[in-house]
């Protein structure tokens, strides 16, 4: 279903058996949804010679969502979603456009492991997913406040 190269840093170190998604076939993903079923994804690539690789869940899930022409993608984690400051919950940014991410990282406010998941969110929306979002899943049903409320809950890029 994915495919991948090794991916190295921008300095050429070795990462290991870590890839990057060179392609994504979402024919077993349509299958699995056309026959009624909720399909559970290894993140796990190859290349062309068999090779077996790591991928970053929010990155496949973010390029997944891509190709399938998802409109919406919802990130799950163990934080409120954006905040202006990472020790004060009530800062929370409930929207980011995605080309204020530069500006948010030069600002030490997406810093650390924040930058990934907000890379991922910012990949998707730019290969066409309408919106992405990060949210708080130990909040009660906070999957359904996202998809069925006008002001939704976390921090939604666009």
């Amino acid at each position: 279903m994915l495919m991948a190269e090794k991916k190295t840093t921008d300095d050429g170190q070795d990462l290991g058996w870590v890839g990057e998604i060179t392609k994504v076939n979402t024919k077993p993903i349509l299958d699995a949804l056309n026959n009624g079923n909720v399909p559970v994804i290894a993140t796990v690539a190859t290349d062309e010679n068999g090779n077996t690789y790591n991928i970053n869940a929010d990155t496949a899930a973010a390029r997944i969502a891509a190709e399938l022409g998802a409109e919406n993608l919802i990130l799950m984690t163990d934080i409120a979603g954006l905040l202006r400051d990472k020790d004060d919950p009530s800062t929370l940014i409930p929207e980011v456009n995605v080309s204020e991410v530069p500006f948010l990282k030069r600002q030490g406010i997406i810093s650390g492991g924040m930058i990934p998941k907000i890379d991922c969110c910012v990949e998707a929306v730019r290969r066409g997913v309408k919106k992405t979002v990060i949210i708080d899943g130990r909040v009660p049903h906070s999957i359904l406040i996202e998809i069925l409320s006008n002001e939704g809950i976390g921090t939604q890029f666009v």
